[in-house]
Formats: C-alpha cells, sequence, structure tokens
C-alpha cells in the first residue's frame, strides 16, 4: 500500500487494485490542488476545503455512510458529526474505512467529537488511522489522541493541521507530536507499507510531508 498526503486531509491510497482519493480540498484554503484521477473518490462532508470533486477523475463518488464493495476492495462509510453537538454546529461527518489487500486504513474526515463505543466497534480492528488534529473546526490533539486510545491503531498519520500556506485558523502538529510522545519531524511521501511493516507492539505516529 502507498499512502501520499496532499496537505490537508486529502490522500491517494494507492493498493495492488485499486487507487483511491480521499477530500481534495478547494484552493481557498491557500494550497494548491493538484489534478488526480482515482477509482473511488470518498467525500466526509460537504465543506469547501473537503468536496473539490471537480479536481479528481473518478470512477465512483462516496459521500454518505453504507457498506460498499468496488474492484474486489470493501470500503464501510460510517456516520458521525463535525462538532461535539450531534452536528448542530457544523452537520453531519463521514468516517470511511478501507479494507484493502491486507490492510485496514481508516480516514476519519472532519470527525469533531469522541466516539461513542458503537462508532468504535463499527471501525473495528485498524492498521492506519488519518486523523484530524488541527482543533477548532475538528477535534483537536488532546481529542485526538482520546479517539486514537479507542481505536487503538498500529499507524497514525495525524492530518488537518496547520503547514505552510494554509490559511485556515487551525493549529500545527506540534502540540499532537507532544500529546502523543513522538517527533515531529516530516518524512518525505509516499508512505509505503505492508502488514509485515507493522509494529508488533506499540504504536508509529508518521508526520508526511505534503506533498505537491
Amino acid at each position: 500500500m502507498e499512502l501520499i498526503w496532499f496537505g490537508h486531509s486529502c490522500f491517494k491510497i494507492k493498493d495492488k487494485n485499486i487507487v483511491i482519493v480521499a477530500d481534495p480540498y478547494s484552493d481557498e484554503i491557500g494550497l494548491k490542488m493538484p489534478s488526480l484521477e482515482a477509482d473511488i473518490l470518498t467525500i466526509s462532508h460537504p465543506h469547501y476545503d473537503h468536496n473539490n470533486v471537480a479536481a479528481v477523475t473518478a470512477e465512483n463518488v462516496l459521500s454518505t455512510p453504507g457498506e460498499y464493495e468496488i474492484k474486489g476492495t470493501f470500503i464501510e462509510g460510517i456516520e458521525s458529526f463535525h462538532d461535539d453537538k450531534q452536528g448542530a454546529e457544523r452537520g453531519r461527518n463521514t468516517i470511511f474505512v478501507f479494507h484493502l489487500s491486507d490492510l485496514t486504513i481508516c480516514h476519519l474526515g472532519d470527525l469533531g467529537h469522541k466516539l461513542t463505543d458503537e462508532e468504535a466497534e463499527r471501525i473495528g480492528d485498524v492498521d492506519v488511522l488519518l486523523v484530524p488534529v488541527g482543533g477548532n473546526f475538528t477535534i483537536d490533539a488532546e481529542g485526538a489522541v482520546s479517539v486514537i486510545n479507542q481505536i487503538e491503531p498500529k499507524v497514525v498519520v495525524p492530518m488537518h493541521y496547520k503547514i505552510e500556506g494554509v490559511n485556515l485558523e487551525i493549529a500545527d502538529a506540534k502540540k499532537f507530536c507532544e500529546e502523543m510522545g513522538s517527533p515531529c519531524e516530516p518524512q518525505e511521501g509516499p508512505l509505503k507499507i505492508q502488514k509485515k511493516d507493522l509494529p508488533e507492539e506499540g504504536m508509529q505516529v508518521v508526520i508526511l510531508t505534503a506533498s505537491k
């Protein structure tokens, strides 16, 4: 599996037989969204920094909760909220769980609350968790750690935080790294990982450099 981060919450996930793009953003956030191609495009919620559908040529666009099977890949969309008030402030959010050939990846979208027991159970066992950490519009560093502890993934990749160029009022990743007790040095992408590469014990935090 190959994971490429384009900044904010946008990722390209490349597996053996499928390419998935999640949450492409509008250039209004201060970053230039590249044109991409994918078998599947997922949209966690209809805000401009997550739903630039025009930037991605995709055969299938998923934007609602449900169970999907496309090209042999099982995907589950789980309903959640963009805030901690049952969506009263920012609406709903869809968590997407991708069951790839030998890894399970969870993209939390703009999650704004701690998971319920039911939500955590539906997410299930996760190898790689893509989690927002910048606060203000989503869970912050402390909230992200709480959710991570609920899911207990093998690898954590933070997203939706301030990097150079982003004009949104969100925090950078430093507080999150402190909360996780992890170095905050970005590594050049893409992240290439297989089941055999997962840590046998503990949890690995991977800070990616945004691809352009």
